[in-house]
């Protein structure tokens, strides 16, 4: 559970790739760095806000995505809604698709 009310900006609202462990190839949001080293994940649905999963940054990717709207709600109450995590998802998932059908 996240629980300081202190969240760092840098990577708030980041969309990421999970690329070890159980969850690998799966995307999630970052709703709050721990330090350079760890941040927490969740993605509103299977991991939702109230237990996110500790992540090392090194086993992510990425992704230029942030969602403003749950970066916004963190940034001003510290926390975020699990509807508004799986709205970000949704629309992250409908530019990835738009993005691939343009490429083809």
């Amino acid at each position: 559970m996240v629980k300081d009310s202190e969240v760092r900006p840098s990577w708030v609202g980041q969309v990421v790739q999970i690329t070890q462990g159980r969850d690998k190839d799966k995307y999630a949001i970052v709703v709050k760095q721990l330090d350079d080293k760890f941040v927490w994940l969740a993605d509103g649905d299977k991991r939702k806000f109230d237990r996110p999963k500790k992540k090392n940054i090194l086993h992510l990717k990425f992704i230029d995505f942030v969602s403003q709207d749950v970066r916004k709600s963190l940034l001003d109450t510290g926390r975020v809604t699990n509807s508004k995590l799986r709205y970000a998802m949704n629309k992250f998932a409908e530019e990835m698709l738009e993005i691939q059908s343009k490429g083809e």
